[in-house]
């Protein structure tokens, strides 16, 4: 028996990365997928891997900042495998290079904002909506290490990850008495194809400096983050809720 058997799990942001990780994770312990992302060619791609690998899935295509669309999502989740028992509301952006404050652009606060902040804050609207039908649920969001501490250079990530912290954290007390948990995971830097480059060069210098900076001394891997989710999603952490878990290599202790 897997730790999610016979549940429903949503995961977007699924079409790569640690989305696609955790989908396929998931999978493995016994849970029907929901992929969600923009990506239409990615997020067909994860549900063909978790059906290539015994699964169940439904791919859906979703922009999270559309309540629309998102309230959409949910109802086709539902009526496809008839219920919604975890989510993990992965979807997310971050800018390529730093940018001080004062220098960032309106278009890139609504950009990072709408995806990042709006985006979860909507899933959780019509997943609660949801769980509190069934009178229970677990979800967790996709934080990051921004969302505990500044990451100098990135203002509008920082200020969206904060956000969704905070989010989680209030959420939880909202509906502690309903049967409904609510935690985030904050992930360091993962090596994902969001932290990678295209000059060689770049990405060994990238690595260096970050063996300086984080005590274990090398990028997390996206496994890693998936796992953290996967124990936040199951009967295993069924006392903890409103909690922000470090998935950083140590770096938010130093």
């Amino acid at each position: 028996m897997g730790q999610l058997q016979g549940k429903v799990a949503l995961i977007t942001g699924a079409g790569m990365g640690i989305g696609r990780t955790t989908a396929l994770l998931f999978a493995r312990e016994g849970a029907k997928i929901i992929a969600a992302d923009i990506d239409v060619k990615g997020g067909q791609e994860t549900a063909q891997l978790v059906e290539k690998a015994g699964g169940q899935s439904l791919f859906v295509k979703t922009d999270v900042s559309k309540a629309v669309e998102v309230e959409a999502l949910i109802t086709m989740a539902v009526d496809s495998f008839g219920s919604l028992d975890c989510a993990f509301n992965n979807a997310g952006v971050s800018p390529r290079d730093p940018i001080a404050t004062a220098d960032s652009s309106e278009e890139d606060w609504d950009w990072i904002m709408n995806i990042n902040l709006k985006g979860v804050w909507l899933c959780m609207k019509y997943e609660i909506k949801q769980m509190l039908k069934q009178g229970k649920g677990s979800i967790v969001n996709a934080s990051s290490l921004a969302g505990i501490v500044a990451l100098q250079g990135y203002p509008l990530y920082t200020a969206s990850k904060h956000g969704v912290s905070g989010l989680t954290k209030v959420a939880a007390l909202d509906y502690a008495k309903k049967g409904i948990r609510i935690n985030a995971v904050c992930p360091g830097l993962i090596k994902t194809r969001m932290t990678q480059t295209e000059n060689e060069t770049q990405e060994r210098l990238l690595m260096q400096d970050i063996a300086l900076k984080q005590p274990l001394g090398r990028l997390g891997l996206p496994e890693e983050v998936g796992q953290a989710a996967l124990w936040l999603c199951s009967d295993a952490s069924s006392f903890v809720t409103g909690h922000l878990l470090s998935v950083d290599g140590g770096w938010v202790v130093q």
